[in-house]
């Protein structure tokens, strides 16, 4: 019982380290930062980000699965098909969505090659066809393939951070996006939910040619919903 509630310990302490740094690292300020005291280093911001992420993800990832212990809840039955259905779906959905992502954009590539300086993200606005119905798809996706997996105790205090994560995240990430976007942004934001799709609201497709020609008559708006996942 003690070592479990160290290794809970242990692994919130690490998670939250990731998240701090993760979303520190992800903000403006941070940007504005590096760009103004090492402006040469900004070509690779998003690839160092990108790296960082990855290292200091593997960790707790590590720690929730070698600390396994016995299960609070399991799927069974018609619930298991249910669950995992989901599952597959929102996999599914992953890599059909790579498909309207800049791949080059959000590794860093494409920033590293034109040797980008700017602090706002490339991107022109665009909206995929799951951003009618969700602002950040790959959050939502993400959700899904979490609560839809059998719980341990290390398993449970993971998918909490994640979501929470998820969460205060998404609101750090749309901040930017209404600092490039404006009003087109803040109505797109009123017309679609953030993370969990409503039946009752999402974005008909005259609105979304409606708010991409707000896009294109606003210059310098640079950024994606897209970017925020």
């Amino acid at each position: 019982m003690e070592n479990t509630t160290l290794h809970l310990v242990i692994l919130l302490v690490l998670w939250g380290l990731y998240a701090l740094l993760h979303s520190l690292l992800a903000s403006l300020s941070a940007k504005r930062y590096v760009a103004t005291r090492h402006p040469q280093l900004m070509p690779y911001y998003r690839l160092g980000y990108n790296a960082i992420a990855v290292l200091l993800v593997l960790p707790p990832l590590y720690l929730t699965w070698l600390w396994r212990g016995p299960i609070l809840w399991q799927w069974s039955g018609p619930l298991f098909w249910v669950a995992n259905g989901l599952a597959l779906l929102a996999i599914a959905g992953f890599f059909w969505t790579l498909r309207y992502y800049s791949g080059a954009e959000f590794l860093g590539l494409s920033q590293a090659r034109r040797e980008e300086k700017r602090v706002s993200d490339q991107e022109h606005f665009s909206l995929s066809p799951l951003h009618r119905y969700v602002r950040h798809p790959w959050y939502a996706l993400g959700l899904v393939l979490l609560w839809t997996r059998d719980m341990d105790a290390m398993f449970l205090a993971t998918s909490v951070v994640i979501t929470l994560y998820f969460v205060i995240g998404s609101r750090l990430e749309e901040r930017k996006l209404l600092s490039y976007h404006g009003q087109v942004y803040r109505e797109y934001c009123t017309r679609v939910p953030g993370l969990l799709p409503l039946p009752w609201r999402h974005l008909s497709k005259e609105k979304e040619r409606e708010l991409l020609e707000m896009s294109k008559k606003r210059p310098g708006e640079k950024a994606s919903p897209a970017e925020a996942d």
